[in-house]
């Protein structure tokens, strides 16, 4: 298939361009280039520096796609706070016009880059598909938005669409790794404080009702992502949007993630404590039964130290 691949110069998006290659497929990457990195996009790829604003621009009938995966978009939960007017027009106001562009160029298949974060979160129950949506944050609502905005695409235009929640994506492929500025995200903040880039971590709250008092979290290879999205991409029927949960199924706490770190890196990784931040879910840990039985997605490298062993390769060789 011929594809388009926005916000294809980022983290996620670098990676599933590549799976996306090797796959066989023709791909194109639109990125403005505002958080990701011109080197991630291979040179052979043809690369269309500018915003999801403007995919019509190539997003053409003449164009002749198949379909779009859909990367582009803001991801930082604490900017999205303060700034959530740049979450309502990136996340929402981006993803109407790749939408309207996409109906007009008759492409029939989109892959949305979601997130697992929109769910409650409140127990210990593994969350499904069906488990209560609440957004904490306009990151995760603008996730949602786009959600509701594809359903109600499929059933009214017939795009076959498909949503993959991810929970925590993390490790590297080679070259392409967690490179945010600021990063935000818990194994690479880790790994910097392990290359001495930040003198210790910050561990918000160790009261919670959990095994060592630290939230949980389900963190999922981001080359496991990448085989997910090839897969959806075949399982794609016209009319129907699908959701999928991506995870393992399997939670760490934030500490078992810095001893983890501690055994992969030979650091100590001083922590300092401090409170609890608002708004921060105790245990979120996926179901994907549903990814693994529709679409024969199996992750391949579930071992948190395995997830941690190639990011600390990406960031000692590469950052």
């Amino acid at each position: 298939m011929k594809l388009l691949v926005t916000g294809g110069a980022g983290y996620i998006g670098s990676v599933v361009t590549r799976a996306l290659l090797a796959a066989g497929h023709e791909v194109e990457v639109l990125d403005d280039l505002s958080t990701g990195h011109r080197a991630s996009v291979p040179d052979s790829v043809a690369f269309h520096h500018m915003s999801v604003h403007d995919a019509a621009r190539v997003l053409t009938s003449e164009a002749g796609f198949d379909g779009v995966l859909h990367f582009a978009g803001r991801i930082e939960v604490a900017e999205s706070v303060s700034r959530p007017d740049i979450y309502w027009d990136v996340n929402v106001r981006g993803s109407l016009a790749l939408l309207e562009a996409a109906r007009a160029a008759h492409v029939r298949r989109m892959i949305f880059s979601s997130t697992g974060s929109m769910y409650r979160g409140e127990d210990d129950e593994k969350l499904a598909e069906t488990a209560r949506v609440e957004p904490r944050n306009p990151y995760a609502a603008s996730k949602l938005m786009v959600d509701l905005m594809l359903s109600a695409e499929a059933a009214a235009f017939g795009l076959g669409a498909t949503s993959l929640r991810y929970f925590n994506a993390a490790g590297a492929v080679g070259e392409l790794g967690e490179r945010h500025d600021p990063e935000s995200h818990l194994i690479p903040i880790v790994l910097q404080v392990a290359a001495g880039k930040r003198e210790r971590l910050q561990m918000y709250g160790d009261d919670y009702p959990t095994p060592d008092g630290t939230c949980v979290r389900d963190y999922i290879h981001v080359a496991d992502l990448a085989t997910a999205h090839v897969l959806a991409l075949e399982a794609i029927e016209p009319g129907r949007h699908e959701i999928y949960n991506l995870g393992n199924g399997n939670g760490y706490t934030n500490l078992q993630v810095v001893e983890a770190a501690r055994e992969v890196t030979g650091h100590p990784i001083p922590v300092v404590l401090a409170p609890r931040r608002e708004g921060d879910a105790v245990v979120t840990v996926a179901s994907s039964e549903k990814a693994r039985k529709d679409l024969g997605w199996q992750p391949a490298k579930p071992g948190l130290h395995d997830i941690v062993t190639d990011a600390w390769t990406f960031h000692t060789q590469h950052h």
